[in-house]
């Protein structure tokens, strides 16, 4: 089993899980509260889709913000399942431009459902 983070935009939440619910895999985790990061290019003004006060603007003219706000979305899934939602995460976020986030895979020890006791790969589904 694996556990996949993916850091994704905020306005692509809905396109991933549609494209995820799509695939058979409707079961993920969003975090509801923003997180925030930023890559290489220090953050992109245009980025965001909200009012930024004229201090973060005018401090971001040299080419970037302190953060950019993003969304979090987690997932548990077979290792024969790994490439397939991957790439539908990928699919679904992916438009060419600074920004489109960054997807991180680890390996799942174990999971258990609380409500049935079940194990593993049975626990995910």
């Amino acid at each position: 089993m694996k556990e996949i983070y993916a850091i994704i935009r905020i306005n692509k939440v809905y396109d991933t899980k549609k494209s995820l619910e799509k695939m058979g895999f409707p079961c993920l985790t969003a975090f509801s509260y923003r997180v925030f990061g930023r890559g290489k290019q220090k953050g992109l003004i245009d980025e965001v889709s909200f009012a930024i006060s004229p201090e973060v603007t005018e401090s971001a003219k040299g080419g970037g913000m302190k953060y950019i706000p993003k969304r979090l979305l987690y997932l548990a899934v077979n290792d024969e399942d790994l490439t397939r939602v991957v790439d539908a995460v990928i699919q679904a976020n992916q438009t060419g431009h600074h920004g489109d986030g960054r997807i991180f895979v680890c390996p799942l020890e174990e999971a258990a459902r609380i409500r049935t006791g079940e194990k593993d790969a049975q626990a995910i589904k």
